[in-house]
């Protein structure tokens, strides 16, 4: 594949539809995780302009920072804790409209407002999480919650 995106479409379901059979072909025949997620996390970013994308790796009973687009971040987070760490407590996907309203949001940035977090499973564990934030509050829906759950099912 080119490492040039092709994106076209005038709603979000658009954007993605368009967009995970590029990833595809991008991360097929490709066995290097890091090197997958990194390619991810730059594709989300380029195509939805969010303010934070990246993967935590669990590593050790911890999530561990991954590779990711966008400013700091928190380097790890433990189970249960924030939404990332809550997201993998679960083994869902977590949709926080408003981070203000989240108990025990971790705020690694001031400018986040609404975040999804969606696990990365691998042979029926959680390998990962993908994380990304938005400084705009309630921008994460339905939407993002199917296509970004379908994206990580076929990442590894």
């Amino acid at each position: 594949m080119s490492e040039n995106l092709i994106i076209k479409g005038d709603s979000k379901k658009e954007l993605y539809e368009n967009l995970l059979p590029q990833i595809k072909a991008l991360v097929e025949g490709e066995n290097d995780m890091i090197a997958n997620m990194a390619n991810v996390a730059a594709c989300l970013k380029d195509t939805f302009n969010f303010w934070w994308v990246g993967f935590y790796r669990v590593i050790n009973d911890e999530l561990v920072l991954g590779p990711f687009q966008g400013p700091l971040a928190c380097t790890r987070i433990r189970k249960g804790k924030g939404v990332c760490g809550t997201a993998w407590q679960r083994a869902e996907t977590v949709i926080v409209l408003d981070v203000d309203e989240f108990p025990g949001h971790i705020a690694c940035s001031s400018l986040t407002k609404s975040e999804i977090v969606v696990p990365v499973f691998k042979d029926g564990k959680i390998i990962a999480v993908l994380d990304i934030d938005s400084e705009r509050t309630a921008n994460f829906d339905d939407v993002d919650k199917e296509f970004l759950e379908k994206l990580v099912a076929n990442l590894f």
